[in-house]
């Protein structure tokens, strides 16, 4: 639902948290993310050129989605972990880097899936960010903003135990990364709540500051430091993964499409 004077309709870059703050504000290009840990291992599988099927649920229909797709169920990277089977693929980055013989992934990410799936039921082209690849990400944009298109990012953030959304700091400084980069690469007006995005991102320090943030310094405490710090690499990766119906693909992938803009 879109609510008068929260849609930042007057600028072209523009940003709001989670899946209810995606359907409040429209746009051309809606960018996802979630660092720890979603579009991160999105982010390392189409580096191995892994098409990836992200799902909202984490149970058998997950496994029956899985099936009907010919793919690889990724499970819980805690799961994987009291397994003790190194053969289970999991939302861990780290897990993913080292996998080889797989074509297609099913991811569960009952945030970022659901997400990406509601920005793309708006008719947005739905993009994966993370802080690995935010500058590809941008890149990948700018022409179609100095083309008119308008863009929002969407930090995904995590859940209280109540399941209230926690805006979580390694989301803003993801969104903030992928539209510092956006800002340079492109004359566009921005919002304020992306510009306050755009101002955290370049407040932190990285690799540290993600490792003692909240999320950070629970995945570490768990035994998922590497994640961590893969996470925190930020530009590293040159893959910009596209939604293109239930699957995310690398953009380069793809064959040239017409315009997409909706000038919202």
């Amino acid at each position: 639902m879109t609510l008068p004077g929260h849609d930042q309709s007057t600028y072209r870059l523009r940003l709001e948290w989670g899946p209810t703050g995606a359907d409040a504000v429209p746009a051309d290009y809606a960018v996802v993310v979630d660092v720890l840990s979603f579009t991160t291992t999105l982010n390392v599988a189409l580096e191995r050129g892994i098409e990836v099927f992200p799902f909202r649920w984490r149970d058998s229909r997950a496994a029956e989605h899985a099936m009907r797709h010919g793919a690889t169920l990724a499970v819980g990277r805690f799961e994987a972990k009291s397994r003790g089977d190194a053969r289970h693929v999991s939302l861990s980055p780290a897990s993913l880097s080292e996998v080889e013989g797989i074509e297609r992934l099913v991811l569960p990410s009952p945030n970022g899936s659901t997400i990406a799936f509601a920005l793309a039921d708006s008719g947005a082209q739905v993009v994966g960010a993370s802080l690995r690849n935010a500058g590809a990400v941008a890149r990948w944009l700018a022409p179609k903003v100095a083309d008119g298109a308008s863009v929002v990012v969407v930090p995904a953030g995590e859940r209280w135990y109540d399941d209230t959304l926690r805006p979580a700091v390694e989301d803003l400084w993801g969104a903030g990364a992928v539209l510092a980069a956006l800002d340079e690469e492109v004359e566009a007006s921005a919002s304020p709540e992306a510009r306050m995005a755009i101002a955290a991102f370049e407040a932190a320090v990285l690799p540290l500051d993600l490792l003692q943030c909240a999320s950070g310094r629970e995945l570490a405490d768990a035994g998922f430091v590497a994640d961590v710090e893969i996470a925190a690499q930020h530009d590293a990766s040159d893959v910009v993964p596209v939604l293109v119906g239930e699957s995310f693909r690398d953009s380069t992938t793809l064959a040239p499409r017409g315009s997409h803009l909706r000038r919202i």
